[in-house]
């Protein structure tokens, strides 16, 4: 018990979040408004044999995270395979830099980012020879 099964991630433009995490790692998102009641599509991060969650998108009810503040809440870290192939395609559609690319030795690359709606979000690729 007590396993995470979902996450949100609130936005405040609908459709440009949508292209961009669509854009950036491949989701694809369900209408689930009419169970919401208020925008909210359902992220399909990956397919059911591969290991992770699928979560949503909600409409933000209230402001943007401010910038250059600590992060207040949970940063949903995505599994990639390949770093800076991954970093380049988040900057490329709108994402930007919140912790730059470092080293968890011997285990992994990690780093974080921002997306086009102001959440801190991380980027995790595999590698024992990080260091």
């Amino acid at each position: 018990m007590g396993r995470l099964v979902h996450f949100e991630i609130h936005v405040s433009d609908m459709e440009r979040a949508k292209k961009f995490y669509g854009e950036v790692f491949g989701w694809t998102f369900q209408d689930w408004t009419g169970y919401a009641g208020m925008p909210y599509f359902g992220a399909v991060t990956g397919t059911e044999e591969e290991p992770g969650i699928n979560g949503a998108l909600v409409q933000r009810q209230g402001s943007a995270p401010e910038g250059n503040q600590a992060l207040n809440g949970f940063a949903c870290t995505m599994g990639v395979g390949d770093y800076n192939h991954t970093e380049a395609i988040i900057l490329e559609n709108g994402g930007a830099v919140a912790l730059p690319k470092y080293a968890l030795p011997g285990m992994a690359w990690q780093g974080y980012y921002k997306d086009t709606e102001g959440n801190v979000f991380g980027i995790h690729q595999p590698d024992e020879n990080a260091k």
